[in-house]
């Protein structure tokens, strides 16, 4: 699953964005890259690893909160499940 989020402009900044995957590697644990920085500019990536996909939805779930509450928009969702991961409070 992935969904790229971003952030209104500025006028004289370019957009923040928050780009989240969740991938199963090739031992079956979970992956959860986090990306995030201005677009045109350097960025900072993130991976965490998880043992169950459970535990692994729910920090993507929790960092996709995350996101939206900083002011974030989702711009783009794609995965098994996203209907939900696009859904907005």
């Amino acid at each position: 699953m992935r969904v790229y989020l971003q952030a209104p402009a500025s006028s004289d900044a370019a957009p923040k964005f928050c780009h989240l995957v969740l991938a199963q590697d090739l031992l079956g644990h979970w992956t959860l890259s986090r990306e995030t920085g201005q677009q045109g500019a350097r960025s900072q990536l993130r991976r965490e690893v998880f043992t169950d996909q459970v535990s692994a939805q729910q920090a993507w779930e929790q960092a996709r909160d995350q996101c939206l509450q900083r002011g974030f928009r989702v711009m783009f969702v794609e995965g098994t499940d996203a209907r939900s991961a696009g859904d907005l409070r």
